[in-house]
């Protein structure tokens, strides 16, 4: 996410602006924020994690979707997360379906320059959404995966993964993913 916000704009406002624009951008509390492009490594790190999903949830009522779709967070709040998964029926905002209202997981790569905001306003407008059950962090540096977990208080428990040889358990889809395939063909620099 770029830090170059614009005035602020209704919900309106920023759908028609967003639907219109070559790049995503997305909303926070009525500013609107240009998405910053993405590495290799990034993409190769969404892709790969996004198919093995995909792999895992066939044959079940779940949908996986990488970077194009918006999730609607609350009034006022849009984003644009690496990876949506929904469990169930798929919900939209409005007749354009581009739009997601109920994600049961998001999944956002770590990038330098995104890593504060998804760990902090990102995830406290993901925490709002009722039908989140896991957020996950995913290091595109290092082999790390952290998955919060909504408990029945309402409170989130961190589990991580940091071992290639060891697998991301993501307890709402009821399904592991090894890290040696989220990494797979990904270089790690010193």
């Amino acid at each position: 996410m770029s830090a170059h916000a614009q005035s602020r704009l209704s919900e309106d406002e920023y759908l028609a602006l967003d639907r219109a624009a070559e790049f995503k951008s997305e909303l926070y509390d009525g500013a609107m924020c240009a998405m910053s492009g993405g590495s290799y490594r990034h993409g190769q790190v969404i892709l790969n994690l996004g198919a093995e999903l995909r792999q895992e949830l066939r044959g079940r009522k779940c949908s996986v979707t990488a970077s194009e779709v918006r999730v609607r967070l609350n009034r006022g709040n849009y984003a644009y997360p690496d990876i949506a998964v929904v469990c169930g029926e798929l919900r939209f905002a409005d007749d354009q379906k581009d739009t997601l209202v109920n994600p049961t997981v998001l999944i956002e790569v770590l990038s330098p320059s995104t890593e504060s905001h998804d760990r902090g306003l990102k995830f406290i407008r993901y925490r709002q959404l009722e039908s989140l059950q896991e957020y996950a962090l995913v290091s595109q540096s290092e082999p790390r995966v952290e998955i919060f977990r909504r408990q029945p208080s309402g409170s989130w428990l961190l589990s991580e993964f940091t071992a290639l040889d060891s697998a991301a358990n993501f307890d709402s889809l009821d399904c592991k993913i090894p890290l040696a395939e989220i990494y797979h063909q990904v270089t790690f620099t010193e």
